[in-house]
């Protein structure tokens, strides 16, 4: 499994270590990864997934699993994300359309 977040894509940045003396090693940032649990209002589900602190925080921001799903672009959620927002917005238009 990949250290990156399913929902905004964030992964692991490289950069350097500076000492005092400005001796550069090599480091690598690792993102804030969280497994949490969040449901989904339309499916009536809950899903497991691997988010950063930072899309949790947004997922609160923009009310839930499937507002933030239907925002974000395809390009940088992983392919559980992409499955689960297609599976969100097949059911919100069933229902608008009954």
């Amino acid at each position: 499994m990949s250290r990156s977040c399913e929902l905004t894509g964030k992964g692991v940045q490289s950069g350097n270590n500076v000492s005092h003396a400005n001796n550069r090693t090599r480091r690598r940032f690792l993102p804030n990864l969280c497994s949490v649990t969040l449901i989904s209002d339309a499916l009536g589900q809950s899903y497991r997934l691997r988010v950063s602190a930072n899309a949790l925080r947004t997922v609160e921001h923009r009310g839930g699993l499937d507002a933030f799903l239907a925002k974000a672009s395809e390009t940088e959620l992983s392919m559980r994300a992409r499955l689960l927002k297609r599976q969100i917005a097949k059911k919100l238009q069933e229902k608008t359309a009954a």
